[in-house]
């Protein structure tokens, strides 16, 4: 069985590290447009949401991913921990 290469790219980001980080500062302008550039260059990319941004805004993990993918155009490959990948949309 063929991998497709949009899911290739998935599989490679759910093992390599954190390109993207949303801290303190949340889901502002440049995080955005740093996970948009990130996705046009990769195909798929990992973010880590850090504690601190989880408890400050109320937010769950979930709808953290889905507003992200929203914002970028992209969907969620995968939600693990606090830990998630996005992936271009087909």
């Amino acid at each position: 069985m063929e991998v497709s290469v949009p899911r290739r790219s998935a599989v490679k980001a759910v093992h390599g590290k954190p390109s993207v980080r949303v801290g303190k500062g949340g889901l502002h302008e440049g995080l955005i447009y740093e996970v948009r550039r990130r996705l046009k260059e990769e195909g798929a990319i990992k973010i880590r949401v850090l504690k601190s941004y989880l408890i400050a805004s109320g937010s769950t993990i979930d709808e953290v991913a889905e507003k992200v993918a929203k914002a970028v155009g992209a969907e969620v490959a995968t939600v693990r921990g606090r830990v998630f990948v996005l992936r271009k949309r087909r």
